[in-house]
């Protein structure tokens, strides 16, 4: 029922991918054409280049965030649940009670990665911990569950949370 760290791992490793692609599809020929231009203009090496390559990197630090905390944040807060990458392995993300989680809340859970990656510690505690949850769900209050853990049909949580199952 809840999602383990190797299909959590290699759902994340697809979304790396889904998100990661586009993003360096449009900053790596701009970082070149800066690049380029940026020392160009400053052929002697007075600093001006650099100071223009640090803003790019910058913009970039803020804009690769801001595209991936929403890919993330409104995927998994959306009636799917889900990203394409936990899409494509059957997984979701809900709260403690099994349902939907809100954008806030997906939006701690995103942000709780950067703990969970001090050392990996928070994503290792995914194969350790009873409910496979990694630090970052912890913090905020989530589980990621396979998606037939859920009988939308009988509106009934199987086994997540503290809803029992509905006798037939």
């Amino acid at each position: 029922m809840y999602a383990g760290f190797w299909k959590r791992f290699l759902a994340s490793f697809i979304d790396g991918l889904i998100v990661g692609i586009p993003i360096n599809i449009i900053v790596i020929p701009i970082s070149f054409l800066l690049g380029f231009a940026a020392y160009s203009a400053d052929p002697y090496g007075e600093g001006v280049a650099n100071g223009i390559m640090a803003l790019f990197q910058f913009v970039v630090f803020i804009f690769t965030t801001v595209v991936t905390w929403l890919y993330f944040a409104l995927m998994e807060s959306s009636k799917k649940q889900a990203t394409f990458g936990k899409r494509a392995l059957g997984i979701k993300v809900v709260a403690l009670n099994g349902e939907r989680i809100s954008f806030g809340k997906a939006t701690g859970r995103y942000f709780g990665k950067i703990f969970s990656s001090i050392f990996c510690i928070g994503y290792i505690m995914i194969a350790f911990t009873g409910k496979k949850q990694g630090l970052h769900d912890m913090m905020s209050g989530c589980l990621v569950v396979n998606s037939d853990a859920y009988d939308s049909q009988n509106n009934a949580t199987l086994g997540v949370g503290s809803s029992s199952k509905k006798n037939s």
